[in-house]
């Protein structure tokens, strides 16, 4: 938290969801897939919030990322869809514009806002544009279960995070002198520095585990998923080991659901 704001720190990477979403002049509703509600419900808000409530709508939702892992993937459709029905009636909207229509339909991470960002994802207060990607590399674990972002983040937990603020303010600071001096190790240090400190909040059994591991092979850190299951070790891409790492963490944890190679990207949607 700062002050009285929830904050996340976005990690974009290149794992996307795609939203197609028709505007039917002679209907009202929207049509959209029966496990993608949270989808549905943006698009509605955002008919409202440009004044074509009695237009109707069907959405279409492509997907392929793991849902209730921590990996945003509902934050993604939530942004695409919002975007894809502006853009369905001619309309451009700013980022900021989606960041407070997304966050009207549920708890979302700022993976609307270009590059970096820092984003209130209770309320929208706040929102800070950190900068650019810097050359990463994460391997991502999935160690099995899932996190309901929308049961975690209804749970009061103001007084834990405020507990912690101290800690995730300094791991903040890390972060932001580490995108500005373009420092990946600096930025895997504050990434590391929040994700010990958010064990006193959502628990992640094998953090220690995949520190050690981290450690071993030169990872910058790690991070976690704030209301999710998965953990990421951070790599300087410009080591060049990505492939041999993400084969190394494949043996070093069998047991894991699955293992994701990625790369750090800018945030925002895009047009396709």
């Amino acid at each position: 938290m700062l002050g009285d704001a929830h904050f996340l720190v976005t990690c974009p990477v290149d794992f996307f969801a795609r939203v197609k979403v028709d505007i039917g002049e002679q209907s009202s509703g929207v049509l959209g897939p029966a496990d993608c509600p949270k989808t549905s419900a943006a698009v509605m808000h955002t008919l409202a919030y440009l004044g074509k409530q009695h237009l109707g709508a069907e959405v279409n939702v492509s997907n392929p990322i793991p849902r209730g892992k921590g990996f945003g993937s509902s934050s993604a459709d939530v942004a695409a869809a919002i975007a894809a029905t502006a853009l369905a009636l001619g309309v451009e909207l700013t980022p900021a514009q989606i960041g407070q229509l997304a966050v009207e339909t549920e708890p979302t991470d700022g993976i609307m806002f270009p590059g970096i960002a820092l984003f209130d994802h209770r309320e929208g207060l706040i929102a800070e544009e950190l900068g650019p990607p810097l050359p990463m590399e994460i391997l991502a674990l999935d160690f099995g279960g899932q996190i309901d972002t929308l049961a975690f983040n209804r749970q009061d937990r103001r007084r834990e995070w405020q507990a912690i603020s101290g800690e995730t303010s300094r791991a903040l600071d890390m972060v932001r002198d580490g995108i500005r001096l373009r420092d990946p190790g600096l930025v895997g240090k504050g990434a590391t520095h929040s994700a010990l400190a958010a064990q006193e909040v959502l628990f992640k059994p094998r953090l220690a585990e995949v520190m050690k591991f981290a450690e071993s092979v030169g990872a910058v850190g790690v991070n976690v998923a704030h209301s999710g299951t998965a953990i990421g070790v951070l790599l300087d891409a410009t080591q060049r080991r990505g492939k041999s790492t993400y084969r190394m963490a494949q043996r070093e944890f069998p047991d894991a659901e699955a293992v994701y190679h990625l790369r750090l990207l800018g945030g925002g949607v895009q047009r396709v």
